[in-house]
């Protein structure tokens, strides 16, 4: 995991007030314990069930629906990028710029390409079209 900034400064209340207001999201005590979750060590990937297993550890318990709402909300504002993984779970990512993933089947686990080993991708649009994202997962497994 590679962290954006200081996870000190990225935890506190303040910081995840901030940041989801200017988001557009309305800052309320659950959206800011779950940030705090979310935002708290930087850059990384995770699921629902992630969040929820840590929220029980630190004897915070919103239900698995909140953590569920809540996620969708980060991620329709900007603050997450929903990674879709065909035949297995949502993930999540902090790091919401143009990056690409390795997805291991075998310990379902999902990790950054570094930008060093990615060629330019140059694809125009076809007509009347923009390119919005574009979205690469290289599925691994141990041989």
């Amino acid at each position: 995991m590679q962290a954006s900034s200081s996870p000190e400064k990225q935890a506190t209340d303040g910081y995840i007030r901030r940041r989801l207001t200017a988001a557009g999201v309305r800052p309320t005590r659950q959206r800011v314990d779950l940030g705090r979750v979310i935002f708290g060590g930087g850059d990384w990937h995770f699921t629902a069930e992630t969040i929820y297993q840590q929220t029980r550890a630190i004897r915070f318990a919103p239900t698995l629906g909140t953590i569920y709402n809540t996620l969708n909300e980060f991620a329709r504002c900007g603050l997450l990028r929903e990674i879709a993984i065909y035949d297995a779970k949502l993930w999540y990512d902090t790091k919401t710029g143009p990056h690409f993933h390795f997805y291991r089947e075998d310990t379902e686990a999902l990790s950054d390409i570094p930008d060093a080993w990615l060629p330019t991708i140059d694809i125009p649009a076809p007509e009347g079209m923009e390119i919005t994202a574009i979205d690469v997962i290289v599925r691994l497994k141990t041989i």
